[in-house]
């Protein structure tokens, strides 16, 4: 498989099958039927895209800005932390509105679908290395 090609296939892949983990944790922790639970993660995984293509644009334009270049182990940390601090913060009200709970209830809700995802993440990568091979950077 060409190297673009995996990263299609991971990509899409690790898209539809986390919008179903994470609509299953949706559903497992709130009220929320199974239906409403899957249009959720959908629509969070929506804003995450969008909030992507936003946040990438304006961190590119800052970082292009600064005198030192390159992608430092600080300039990734503040680039993690701010792109999920920042998601954190579209996506708590969209949860609180969507369940019909507070801001409080959808951050709990939220902290425990990033933990989901951590534990999602390492598994999916590791399952896809089993099945499709180590890409050539890794072999």
């Amino acid at each position: 498989m060409t190297p673009t090609r995996r990263k299609i296939v991971y990509a899409v892949t690790f898209e539809a099958l986390g919008t179903l983990v994470a609509s299953a944790y949706l559903w497992i922790v709130s009220n929320a039927s199974a239906g409403s639970s899957l249009a959720l993660a959908i629509l969070t995984a929506t804003i995450a895209l969008c909030w992507s293509v936003a946040f990438n644009t304006i961190f590119e334009a800052s970082e292009a800005r600064q005198p030192v270049k390159g992608r430092s182990f600080r300039r990734r940390t503040a680039h993690a932390l701010l792109f999920e601090g920042g998601l954190v913060l579209i996506c708590i009200p969209v949860m609180a509105w969507w369940l019909q709970v507070g801001y409080l209830q959808a951050l709990v809700y939220e902290a425990g679908l990033i933990a989901v995802f951590i534990v999602y993440t390492y598994l999916f990568t590791w399952a896809f290395d089993r099945i499709f091979g180590l890409p050539a950077s890794a072999r």
